[in-house]
């Protein structure tokens, strides 16, 4: 599928069914109190599961056990990624801070410095979205596997899944998610100004967003099955050409008539 394809699949694919979008609202308004979230994380987990099934109809809330499991996976397998980002985080912060502290005191505190400082954090960004990108990937591949964790720190072949949907078309995607993801943040700022969005943002703008993510995430992951589907078509002319050689053969084969010339030289000693 092409990226249109999958953000017009994923757009519809919510409004299938209001009702649960509304359910998934209210569990992310109870999410402060720690449980409905990772059941939050479970169902749009679920909703990558089902995609990956062939279904195209919003799953059940069914089986709060299983969701709950699936959530905590997926939390957990957000915060391994994150490490790496924590830590470079921490190395900026101690060292900049320190010596920003000393270049204020001493009044050195310089242009140059300045560019170090955003020189730093523009590396800590880039860094943060390529984690983001496999990230991503990696919790599709665990809903490949039905869940299982290790599958999401099965790195080649996480990278072999974005090599084969191809870097550039996966980071388009990635791109175009996040400006959707800003939109939707920015209407939802603006509604909560005006009092209303204090109802609609939870309740139905981020479960629909959330939604749409996952459906798409699940799609641009099965694209991925698209490359090897497409290489075995050449293997059809093979195929036809391989019988008209013993065709050919065979009518070669006539001239053993010539045996029959053969009869007649016996009696003629």
């Amino acid at each position: 599928m092409e990226i249109g394809e999958i953000i017009n699949d994923a757009l519809r694919y919510p409004t299938s069914n209001w009702t649960k979008v509304f359910i998934l609202g209210v569990i992310f308004v109870a999410s402060f109190l720690i449980i409905p979230i990772f059941l939050a994380f479970g169902y749009l987990f679920r909703i990558i599961k089902a995609t990956f099934a062939g279904i195209d109809e919003l799953p059940d809330f069914d089986d709060l056990g299983e969701m709950f499991v699936d959530g905590l996976k997926v939390f957990v397998v957000g915060v391994a990624y994150a490490i790496p980002l924590i830590i470079i985080s921490a190395i900026i912060s101690a060292i900049f801070g320190i010596h920003y502290n000393s270049a204020v005191n001493a009044g050195t505190f310089t242009g140059f410095n300045v560019f170090a400082y955003a020189t730093a954090y523009v590396i800590y960004a880039i860094i943060g979205i390529i984690i983001g990108l496999i990230e991503y990937m990696a919790i599709a591949n665990m809903a490949l596997y039905e869940g299982d964790l290790a599958a999401a720190f099965k790195f080649n072949e996480v990278l072999d899944r974005i090599a084969r949907v191809g870097w550039g078309k996966y980071i388009i995607w990635y791109i175009v998610m996040v400006v959707l993801g800003l939109i939707a943040a920015l209407i939802s700022g603006l509604l909560i100004v005006i009092l209303i969005g204090i109802i609609i943002a939870p309740l139905i703008i981020a479960p629909f967003f959330g939604m749409f993510a996952a459906r798409s995430l699940a799609l641009i992951f099965a694209s991925s099955e698209e490359t090897p589907a497409a290489s075995t078509e050449p293997v059809e002319p093979v195929e036809t050409v391989v019988p008209e050689e013993p065709v050919e053969s065979g009518e070669s084969v006539e001239p053993a008539e010539t045996e029959e010339p053969v009869e007649p030289e016996e009696p003629k000693e």
